[in-house]
């Protein structure tokens, strides 16, 4: 499945959006312009014009809303910025947090952590199940330069036990997303994903995470 710009949504859990982006580039590294450079990733928060940037309205958020129907916003952001200097390699992993307004205890949300100085906290593996993963990409990511890899229908397996992670990547394959500036890839947000380590271009991404159900429990998400 190299590169296969065919994988679906619906079957696979992921799929490309070729030039998705392309038209609000400009606008949103206006946008990120004055953040930090080369950090392995920045959680974004108090940035209006990166949130209005990101709406349903928009064809970015659009794809989301696709999928998740009225409701749909953004509710977490990360810059993630791979150079010479600053470059690292990911494992396999499913994402399993969402990030809060402010921590109150509801049944079935914890443990709770603090990134950045931000609430952290891992839901109900359902409402992870019910949420949609878009990373839009600033610069070209070609085959030697630390494409996301994907594990096709792994999002269909539920919360998977870190000494079974190995197993279900093997049987359902691996397909490396490459991209162009200013495509988008669109994700079941829990499923399995890694990365190498990049050959030293940069390689920017920024990737959001979209949701259209309330919280329960006075709970609110913190957003962008």
């Amino acid at each position: 499945m190299a590169g296969d710009p065919a994988l679906s949504f619906a079957a696979d859990g992921a799929e490309l959006h070729a030039g998705a982006a392309a038209s609000l580039l400009p606008a949103l590294e206006a946008a990120l312009a004055g953040l930090p450079d080369e950090q392995a990733g920045i959680r974004l928060h108090g940035i209006p014009s990166l949130a209005a940037l990101l709406s349903p309205n928009l064809p970015i958020g659009a794809l989301a809303a696709q999928t998740l129907g009225a409701g749909t916003r953004p509710v977490r952001a990360l810059l993630f910025d791979k150079t010479a200097a600053t470059n690292w390699a990911l494992g396999w992993h499913q994402d399993r947090t969402i990030v809060i307004q402010k921590r109150i205890d509801v049944p079935g949300f914890g443990p709770w952590t603090a990134k950045s100085g931000l609430q952290h906290v891992t839901p109900p593996f359902a409402l992870l199940e019910s949420m949609i993963t878009l990373r839009i990409h600033l610069d070209p990511v070609p085959a030697d330069n630390a494409p996301l890899l994907v594990a096709p229908g792994s999002h269909r397996w539920g919360r998977i036990a870190e000494d079974r992670i190995e197993a279900v990547v093997t049987q359902c394959g691996t397909a490396p997303c490459l991209a162009e500036r200013g495509d988008v890839w669109r994700y079941a947000a829990p499923i399995l994903h890694a990365s190498a380590a990049g050959n030293g271009s940069r390689r920017r991404v920024l990737q959001v995470d979209y949701a259209a159900a309330p919280l329960p429990g006075g709970l609110r998400w913190l957003g962008l």
